[in-house]
């Protein structure tokens, strides 16, 4: 069963560009994959097809072997490019792999160590309280989510002095433990946008005294010093990851206690073969893994494989969006992603009759600038 053919397919998921790949072997057995949009993002078909021809003819049920040889194939580490174009390859031939034998991708990783995957809904803004109760509702009341993703800002972050950034966090958490229930969680993403350690202090003990699921990223992944100070004086679970790309920045992170939850991303970090590293590595270090996710069902799928064979998963990121392409994506119940043991591979399926309409778009991050002119991170 070799690799014959590579395919890409211009695609949006919401209002992202997204790249769908699709891997064909020598007797029709076809995979397929995701790549997730860093930008820039048109820099992905050419290079995908650059790899392509190096492991083209090679065995396509042996994704390990492939993935390994992709990294030796560069002279330097691979970056944010290479390692989102690894993962997309490394994805369709594990879809590949487990279809050869008719099973799930997960009975391939030693089989699944839980019935179901639990999600929490990306919701990335701090809406008015009246707003977040009715999306909330609905969400809780159409997929059973009972854990929420915001965003800690109110009122802006840029601009205004910090202690009332602080400020209207604190009340605002205050007003939405007071109005939805109890056993709900709220998890805030600071989108690594502040730059000295204190800051993200700070938020941590806003938050506090309500108890927040976890800080995700409040810092810059570089210095991981920084993030050691910030754990041991913030008063909340501290999670990060979703910038960092390989096995030993994850080292560096947990052996430096930087972070109470890693949150790597399956199609940033070379893939499902490399994700099983890190997780690894964490379980070493008594951290739970609750992979970044804000992609599409294909992205979806590939987390929900690995988080059903990785004894050290926590929750999974949940974004909830249609797509023309999938029929029959991955939809949560009760809160959870239920696993499919009667469908091999990613256990989705793909309508290519979708993918001949281009439904690219274009999308940019907004670099915020400061009151003196400079710019700031976003």
């Amino acid at each position: 069963m070799r690799i014959e053919s590579l395919e890409t397919f211009r695609q949006r998921v919401g209002n992202r560009p997204r790249l769908l790949v699709k891997i064909t072997t020598d007797d029709g057995v076809v995979g397929w994959s995701e790549v997730y949009n860093h930008g820039p993002d048109l820099a992905y078909p050419p290079l995908l097809e650059y790899l392509f021809e190096q492991i083209k003819g090679m065995d396509a049920t042996r994704p390990t072997y492939v993935n390994q040889f992709l990294h030796q194939s560069s002279r330097f580490p691979q970056g944010a490019l290479g390692l989102a174009a690894i993962a997309a390859i490394d994805h369709a031939l594990w879809d590949i792999a487990a279809k050869a034998v008719g099973v799930p991708v997960y009975q391939l990783l030693g089989g699944a160590v839980r019935d179901r995957v639990r999600v929490y809904a990306g919701l990335y803004t701090a809406p008015d309280l009246a707003e977040l109760t009715d999306t909330t509702a609905v969400l809780h009341e159409r997929f059973g989510f009972t854990a929420f993703k915001l965003s800690p800002y109110r009122g802006g972050l840029h601009g205004r002095r910090f202690g009332l950034v602080v400020r209207d966090l604190g009340e605002y958490f205050d007003q939405v433990r007071a109005a939805l229930p109890d056993e709900w969680e709220f998890a805030f993403d600071a989108h690594a946008c502040l730059w000295e350690p204190w800051h993200a202090v700070e938020l941590g003990a806003a938050l506090a005294p309500n108890q927040p699921l976890f800080l995700e990223e409040p810092l810059r992944p570089e210095h991981i010093p920084a993030w050691s100070r910030v754990r041991s004086e913030i008063p909340v679970p501290l999670a990060t990851g979703e910038s960092l790309y390989t096995p030993n920045e994850f080292l560096a992170l947990l052996t430096a206690d930087g972070a109470d939850i890693i949150q790597p991303d399956i199609c940033v970090v070379g893939g499902l073969t490399q994700i099983r590293k890190i997780a690894a590595i964490a379980e070493a270090h008594y951290v739970p893994v609750s992979p970044h996710n804000p992609l599409g069902p294909l992205a979806t799928a590939a987390n929900l494989h690995f988080a059903a064979a990785t004894t050290n998963f926590g929750v999974l990121e949940y974004k909830v969006d249609e797509v023309s392409w999938c029929p029959d994506p991955y939809l949560p119940v009760d809160g959870h992603l239920e696993l499919r043991p009667d469908r091999p591979g990613w256990g989705i399926e793909i309508d290519e009759t979708a993918l001949k309409t281009d439904d690219w778009t274009t999308w940019n991050r907004r670099v915020p600038t400061l009151p003196d002119g400079s710019t700031a991170w976003m």
